[in-house]
């Protein structure tokens, strides 16, 4: 892992271990803030599983501060995969934060592009933009919007949030990267609500024809969709069953349990000559006993007594905002 770079920083000015991280001014798309700072980047080793808890408190507290007192937003379905985009961007994936067009970056999709939030709050976390900009999103003129936007934030890697069409794009990438030689692993995260998109499997059965063993899907399986429980609007199931018959290396795991999520990438790196797909288990809403496994928290709103609870839940993350 001494390829993978990610910042050690919380708020203010000191890191972790209490060192001053270095600057650079870097003047990135769509910002109105010309000579913002973005943290340096240098090389560590693997992040422990104990210090990724942590960090996904810290992006749960972004999302829920990005959501905000009587507005609505993608509260559920962010907290849900929150644990899991902690670890690929904290200690998983290859990426540069100072450098967000590194060719051989490894690349994070986001296909179920309403739980944008959650890569907000990573991306701010690891230094692609200042933390001061999560205040702005949703805003007209911000670099942060409703879905995930490749040409206004740095680090995204294409517009999401179409159901469906995330996982095709991946695909596309993890081909393209093969034909240039390179060998950065393609990430992409899925809703099982969105597995009713018949170009999920339309995608599903591209990537095992085409042998995408550098195309990992993480399938946030919380259960709940907008309208309501998955098997009472669209049930998919047998989902392990249904994408090893189209080809692809299956591996189950809670998806809230770091050291299962870290070991369940890892073992991924050693499947070869087919894509491979990692269903997590996970709890709409995860963090937020008011909002856990609850629909209306799917695009949801809260009081102020709410956003309280949930601001005290986390605040003593990693970050304290």
């Amino acid at each position: 892992m001494g390829a993978h770079r990610w910042p050690a920083a919380s708020s203010g000015d000191e890191s972790i271990d209490g060192s001053v991280p270095n600057y650079l001014n870097n003047n990135f798309p769509g910002s109105s803030r010309p000579g913002t700072k973005i943290m340096k980047i240098t090389a560590t080793e693997k992040t422990d599983a104990k210090e990724l808890e942590l960090i996904a408190r810290t992006v749960r507290l972004h999302i829920v501060q990005m959501v905000g007192v009587g507005q609505r937003g993608h509260l559920g379905g962010s907290c849900s995969i929150a644990d899991v985009v902690t670890a690929l961007y904290f200690s998983k994936m290859r990426h540069d934060p100072s450098n967000p067009s590194w060719p051989d970056r490894d690349r994070f999709l986001l296909s179920k592009g309403h739980a944008a939030l959650v890569q907000y709050a990573a991306l701010a976390e690891c230094g692609y933009f200042p933390k001061d900009e999560l205040k702005t999103t949703k805003r007209f003129g911000s670099i942060l919007q409703g879905h995930p936007d490749l040409k206004s934030t740095p680090g995204v890697e294409a517009n999401t949030g179409s159901l469906g069409q995330g996982l095709s794009i991946a695909c596309g990438i993890a081909a393209g990267l093969r034909i240039d030689g390179r060998s950065s692993r393609v990430y992409c995260v899925i809703g099982d609500g969105e597995l009713a998109e018949g170009q999920i499997w339309e995608a599903a059965m591209a990537a095992s024809a085409f042998k995408l063993d550098r195309l990992v899907v993480i399938l946030d399986h919380n259960g709940l969709q907008a309208m309501g429980p998955i098997v009472q609007r669209f049930n998919t199931s047998p989902l392990p069953e249904k994408w090893r018959a189209f080809g692809w290396h299956v591996s189950e795991i809670n998806g809230h349990d770091m050291a299962a999520i870290l070991n369940a990438l890892d073992e991924a790196d050693g499947i070869k000559g087919q894509p491979k797909i990692i269903i997590a288990r996970t709890i709409k809403g995860a963090g937020i006993p008011f909002a856990e496994n609850r629909v209306e928290f799917h695009n949801g709103l809260m009081d102020a007594a709410q956003y309280e609870a949930a601001c005290e839940l986390f605040g003593s993350g990693r970050t304290k905002n």
